[in-house]
């Protein structure tokens, strides 16, 4: 049975500069509710990155966070979450980094994207959302959402349907990857490999599994 997933918000941003702490930073982590979101295979139209260096590029183009997260963290913290709270372009409902693989591909308007990795989390939240105990819940439970490369470079708008063209026979979710690096000291070989199997995985990840093989 197909699962029912729902397109909840879309988002895009550019960089711009915010107070923290008496500290100005530049971020494009500061995203607005959009009309339409026009993807293309390295970028977003009016959705540039800050750091090109640590953001950005063909395997992270389009970024994804679950809605379902937002009462888990209103629940947490007393309070709700901005729109966009995670500088994510879109938000859906169940496609929680434990319902989604590496590899998986999906068609959202016209749109065909592939999930490329997990999204490794930064400070840039808790400036985000004004919140200092922010990232370290999110590293705590996996709830960080997670990248898409582009297919298909396509409209996605905010009532376009969400299709899952193509599962990934290895089955290795977002979350199973982000648990080993953060949680698991001493996690078995085999399982590293077979992370590493997955061709679609994207580089940096695939890197920091390599890292962690060799330790």
């Amino acid at each position: 049975m197909e699962m029912d997933r729902q397109l909840m918000h879309i988002c895009k941003g550019n960089p711009k500069d915010h107070l923290y702490n008496g500290t100005v930073y530049r971020s494009s982590i500061w995203k607005t509710l959009a009309d339409a979101l026009l993807v293309h295979e390295q970028q977003i139209d009016d959705d540039q990155v800050a750091a090109p260096e640590y953001h950005g590029g063909p395997d992270r183009v389009v970024c994804l966070y679950p809605f379902e997260h937002y009462a888990h963290w209103e629940k947490v913290f007393g309070q709700p979450l901005s729109i966009a709270a995670f500088g994510e372009n879109i938000s859906t409902s169940n496609m929680t980094e434990d319902q989604v693989c590496i590899g998986d591909i999906y068609q959202i308007g016209d749109a065909v994207l592939q999930i490329s990795q997990g999204r490794y989390p930064c400070a840039k939240i808790n400036k985000r959302n004004n919140n200092n105990q922010l990232l370290k819940k999110v590293v705590e439970t996996g709830y960080t959402g997670y990248f898409f490369r582009v297919l298909q470079p396509g409209t996605i708008l905010p009532s376009s349907k969400i299709t899952l063209v193509s599962a990934h026979p290895a089955q290795v979710t977002v979350a199973s990857i982000h648990h080993l690096y953060f949680h698991e000291k001493n996690p078995p070989r085999a399982t590293i490999e077979r992370m590493l199997d997955v061709a679609e995985l994207a580089e940096p990840w695939r890197k920091i599994l390599l890292e962690k093989l060799q330790s």
